[in-house]
């Protein structure tokens, strides 16, 4: 395995000598979009340089046992902090619960009632900077986008290789499927990226309260109580007929092997590095990429390499961060393209950095203007996610009961809401989450699907690399009521099905969000929802549009509008937040932009 610290190139990056070294490609970013794409690139024959900031904990078994995921999303060895608001209003943002503070000993205050002089961060939004990206510190949960979700894009661009049933392929593709008999068409066995099921036998004990729950919500959802127990069986990446409309248990997906070890880009990327004669892979680790660096002098700009800052921790969302720190800046060419891989929140600042984005921000920290694209940035989207959280009587012996289903008042046929359930608490991020309420927590914890606004951003405080952009969501500002009540809805057919568990379970004590003492209408949990939803499925800020769309960033090759040689592929590509979970859609769309990339370069190649 190698990892390369290339040489400082000439003063002028902008005509390239035959002695610099330089690549076919270059990525940034190691996550489920880079990660991927650059051993696909380096397979295909292409010398390829992968850059990421972080390091390599691919054998630390903090990230390597999908059991450890909280304590890896807390560790400082990979951690990046974002601090987010929820909307523009600063009050408002003040109740949110686990507002995080700086005492400024070193130690973080986590809610609203915070200590004298204390600063205020914000909203935790913890990143990966490690090879693999997120998909190192997550839950590993695997579900697919509903097949709108990547029609949308077929509508906007007319490119019909986005049709749901044609994505499924590079799925398949991917997928080294380890809980079902091979052979299943629906299925992938000779990818890279393991995926395995749970066991949920203990759903065959009637006797156990959250057997009772379980046929409570098959009763409450139009399924057979009956048959309860089979159904939580039913594979959540099948090829269902109707499967968006679909109300049904599902046992959830990981990408991980059945022995419990992750597998992530990580893993792909180890593996291709394995064989350096046969694979040009290069890998550059503690590495921030500063901006891309083009050639202005033709009619159109051309991305020809990148400008980067070396050394560990050299970006200010690292809580290792040290204030003044900077590493020896450096240029590295590419000659066949760049692609930016950076994530929702780098992505954006990458190029803005670089000279493409709104002109006006642009200009307001004296960067020049490459490409005027008001899209960069902007259509900041993410899933609502908020939870039930209680205290039993005892402990309720469980196994996790997962649910996708369709509330009341859901704007179609489709179905809205994720939902899993059990003996665990998980109420958002902050310092040191989640919290421990004892062995009788019981959660029931939502995802909803398509939510009906995007209008975060994330925008530069500076013209400065290391500085951490500000990030809004701007949770619930268009038809923000429609997602509070089909929220409310999921909530109240969770608490209901709660009633079935009996003796000894019952009562529950429910700690949010109507806790003791607090009447619980719809009206007291759309507010709390408002104000304590949580999220961390980031997308759409450089997102793939139409022609005529002024907002587009990229076209339906992930090509950024408006200049050559450069691509964005990752989540901020997606117009819309694919389904409940990102990084399965991220991993598919990434083996796609590698098809389109090489096919690319085999076209220019024949017509030589």
């Amino acid at each position: 395995m190698r990892y390369s610290l290339l040489s400082a190139l000439a003063a002028s990056a902008f005509v390239a000598a035959a002695e610099e070294p330089s690549y076919d490609y270059i990525v940034v970013g190691s996550g489920p979009g880079g990660g991927p794409l650059a051993c696909d690139l380096a397979r295909a024959g292409y010398s390829t340089l992968l850059i990421e900031a972080g390091g390599d904990e691919g054998e630390n078994p903090t990230y390597a046992d999908l059991a450890n995921f909280n304590e890896a999303a807390n560790d400082e060895a990979t951690r990046w902090d974002f601090w987010v608001k929820h909307s523009d209003d600063p009050e408002r943002e003040l109740k949110f619960g686990h507002t995080t503070w700086d005492t400024g000993d070193g130690t973080f205050y986590v809610g609203t009632e915070p200590p004298e002089g204390a600063k205020h961060l914000g909203i935790q939004y913890p990143r990966a900077a490690v090879l693999g990206g997120c998909a190192m510190h997550n839950g590993a949960v695997c579900t697919l986008p509903q097949d709108e979700d990547w029609n949308i894009i077929v509508n906007k661009t007319g490119d019909k290789s986005w049709e749901a049933d044609k994505m499924r392929r590079y799925f398949q593709k991917i997928e080294k499927n380890d809980y079902l008999p091979s052979g299943n068409a629906e299925h992938g066995y000779t990818g890279w990226l393991s995926t395995s099921t749970g066991d949920n036998s203990w759903a065959k004990n009637d006797s156990l309260p959250a057997t009772r729950i379980l046929k409570k919500i098959a009763e409450l959802t139009g399924q057979d109580p009956a048959k309860a127990t089979d159904l939580l069986n039913n594979d959540m990446l099948g090829a269902y007929e109707n499967r968006d409309e679909m109300t049904s248990f599902f046992n959830m997906v990981s990408h991980g092997d059945k022995n419990g070890k992750r597998s992530s880009p990580n893993n792909y990327v180890r593996a291709t590095l394995a064989d350096p004669k046969k694979y040009p892979l290069t890998l550059q680790l503690h590495t921030l990429v500063t901006r891309v660096l083009f050639d202005t002098a033709g009619a159109v700009p051309k991305a020809i390499g990148v400008e980067v800052m070396e050394g560990a921790s050299m970006y200010k969302a690292d809580p290792k961060h040290v204030d003044g720190t900077k590493g020896p800046i450096k240029q590295i060419l590419a000659k066949r393209e760049v692609i930016v891989s950076g994530g929702a929140f780098n992505s954006p600042q990458i190029l803005k950095l670089s000279g493409i984005g709104p002109a006006a921000e642009l200009t307001k920290f004296n960067i020049t203007v490459v490409k005027d694209l008001p899209g960069v940035g902007e259509r900041l989207a993410d899933n609502y996610e908020g939870s039930l959280l209680a205290l039993g009587q005892v402990p309720i012996e469980s196994g996790l009961i997962t649910l996708l289903f369709r509330t009341p008042s859901a704007p179609t046929a489709k179905r809205n809401i994720f939902t899993w359930c059990a003996a665990f608490s998980f109420e958002g991020f902050w310092p040191g989450f989640p919290a421990y309420y004892g062995p009788n927590q019981y959660t029931c914890a939502m995802v909803h699907m398509s939510p009906k606004s995007q209008a975060g951003s994330v925008r530069l405080v500076s013209a400065d690399p290391q500085d951490v952009p500000d990030i809004n969501f701007r949770f619930y500002r268009d038809n923000g009521d429609d997602d509070l009540k089909e929220l409310t809805e999921a909530a109240n057919l969770l608490r209901q099905a709660w009633q079935a568990a009996g003796d000894p379970a019952l009562p529950f004590e429910e700690l949010h969000p109507c806790p003791a003492g607090t009447e619980c209408t719809d009206a007291h949990q759309m507010e709390h929802f408002k104000l304590q939803a949580y999220s961390h499925h980031a997308s759409s800020t450089c997102a793939i549009g139409a022609d005529g769309d002024v907002m587009a960033v990229l076209d339906s090759k992930f090509r950024v509008r408006g200049v050559q040689g450069l691509r964005v592929v990752d989540a901020s590509a997606f117009p819309v937040v694919p389904g409940a979970f990102p990084v399965l859609p991220t991993m598919i769309i990434s083996t796609k932009a590698a098809e389109e990339i090489i096919a690319d370069a085999k076209g220019a190649a024949a017509a030589l």
